[in-house]
């Protein structure tokens, strides 16, 4: 019926944008709707075991590996040319730091998804969407370090160039896109595959707490905390406290006159 159909067409020259639509719509419609699940669940006071650890690796190396990827995917080609920076050198600095950022979140991940797996208590409070997600990202820096192997095959940054132009020509609603990733390896095509599987799952799972950037609280914080106590006080001592705060301190009542 359609003899020219190629499936990578569909994959990478339709699919991200369907991918981005629902990212969109659905983290604008989850905020809208579903305001008090937009939180991280942490799950910190059921067993802190593990947790710090796994917690700060993951987040130090996805945090790097992110930045990266987005600097590195969707600096214009002309500016490398522009300021002389080769492309081997460029593949160079995302080989290091990549990988070494790789690593740290695999380790982090990997505590973090085995304390989420094989803790009883936290695998029973455990969501679907909270398990399923940290399965994807854990293999998705598995599939990421995989990829390194290939890189230094070819350290010329052809490959690299291929991929910056597709992420490009996407974003700027270029059709033939997709022909830039047709005859790259499975593994690169992966690794993208799995990547839009993150992105179209995130307004569903807690990874939406990565736009809430607590700046009011850094900046604009009230210097108090409102501590409420639950030991019972006595009725005058709680009439005391009220008139003070209030400015008007009870005076003591005055003596009765015996009879």
């Amino acid at each position: 019926m359609l003899p020219n159909f190629d499936i990578n067409f569909l994959i990478f020259g339709i699919l991200p944008y369907a991918v981005l639509a629902v990212a969109l719509i659905g983290t604008i419609a989850r905020y809208e709707r579903d305001p008090f699940t937009w939180k991280t669940s942490s799950s910190q006071l059921l067993r802190r075991k593990q947790l710090m650890w796994g917690s700060v690796l993951f987040h130090v190396g996805i945090i790097v590996l992110f930045g990266g990827h987005l600097i590195g995917l969707f600096t214009p080609i002309w500016v490398l040319d522009a300021l002389g920076i080769p492309y081997g050198l460029k593949q160079w600095v995302a080989v290091l730091l990549g990988g070494t950022a790789g690593i740290v979140a695999f380790v982090g991940a990997s505590m973090l998804l085995h304390r989420r797996l094989f803790d009883p208590r936290i695998r029973v409070n455990s969501s679907f969407a909270d398990i399923a997600i940290l399965v994807a990202l854990w293999l998705q820096v598995v599939v990421g370090l995989g990829t390194i192997l290939l890189t230094l095959e070819h350290m010329d940054g052809s490959e690299m160039v291929r991929f910056m132009t597709w992420s490009q020509s996407v974003m700027t609603l270029q059709v033939n896109a997709w022909l830039q990733v047709i005859n790259v390896h499975w593994l690169y095509k992966a690794h993208i595959v799995l990547g839009m599987v993150i992105v179209a799952a995130f307004p569903f799972t807690r990874l939406v707490h990565m736009l809430s950037i607590p700046v009011r609280y850094v900046t604009l914080r009230p210097g108090y905390q409102i501590v409420r106590s639950r030991r019972r006080r006595p009725l005058e001592d709680r009439r005391r406290a009220f008139d003070k705060l209030k400015g008007t301190a009870r005076r003591p009542a005055a003596p009765t006159p015996a009879e």
